[in-house]
């Protein structure tokens, strides 16, 4: 009884407050919102997503030196596979019908990386921890982790937004330059987790604050991108 109690605990520790990040990004879309029904299987896709991604770290780590090339290859591996399980789900599908969509998408499907990353993460603390350890473990978890998956998600439905109404090889080219500037976000963020003391991990998160600001300026102008007008 206590193991389901500590996963029941854990799974509403993880998932809620991705539910509630979702909840957020989900109004940038509120004029044209996309059908719950791909919404919850991007969501799906994300938390899936976390089951392919372990096996492949584990398998790659025996071959990296340090702890930093283990945490930069984890980085790009996730980037990727989010990517992958996203192309794979939603962004191929005919609602994907406007340049604001492919983030959104992305977004929820980082997101569902997130909560299940969040659930395995909250685990360990739920079933030896002090309240206070799990309460400091899910709160930074919520405005750290989450947010950093969100944001390098979104740059690549950033990227792919901005090409949206362009030719096959340019909407490909983005996508693979979005993959791209998501991986350095991730790797860059790991980067400074690993070599900043502590007391002073906060401040850390500053930057992924400053880049949901930038962020939330792109989606604005990325949802005022229109398709040129063909002059016969």
């Amino acid at each position: 009884m206590n193991e389901l109690v500590t996963i029941g605990a854990a799974a509403l520790g993880g998932i809620l407050p991705a539910l509630a990040w979702l909840w957020f990004w989900r109004r940038e879309d509120s004029e044209h919102p996309e059908p719950r029904k791909l919404i919850a299987l991007a969501f799906i896709a994300g938390m899936v997503c976390v089951g392919v991604a372990i096996p492949i770290e584990k398998a790659v780590q025996p071959y990296l030196a340090t702890q930093t090339l283990i945490f930069s290859a984890w980085s790009i591996i996730e980037e990727v596979l989010k990517f992958a399980f996203a192309y794979a789900t939603v962004l191929r599908r005919r609602e994907d019908d406007e340049p604001i969509d492919p983030v959104i998408y992305m977004v929820t499907v980082a997101l569902g990386f997130a909560a299940m990353e969040n659930v395995l993460f909250l685990l360990s603390p739920l079933a030896g921890g002090t309240l206070i350890e799990n309460v400091m473990t899910g709160n930074l978890r919520f405005v750290g982790a989450t947010l950093l998956h969100v944001l390098s998600s979104a740059a690549i439905g950033a990227a792919m937004g901005f090409a949206f109404y362009k030719g096959k090889a340019a909407r490909i080219r983005a996508a693979v330059i979005g993959v791209i500037l998501a991986s350095v976000l991730h790797v860059g963020f790991n980067f400074f987790i690993l070599n900043t003391p502590e007391t002073q991990i906060l401040r850390t998160f500053t930057f992924v604050w400053v880049g949901v600001i930038v962020l939330l300026a792109v989606i604005e102008y990325i949802k005022r991108i229109h398709p040129r007008l063909r002059i016969r």
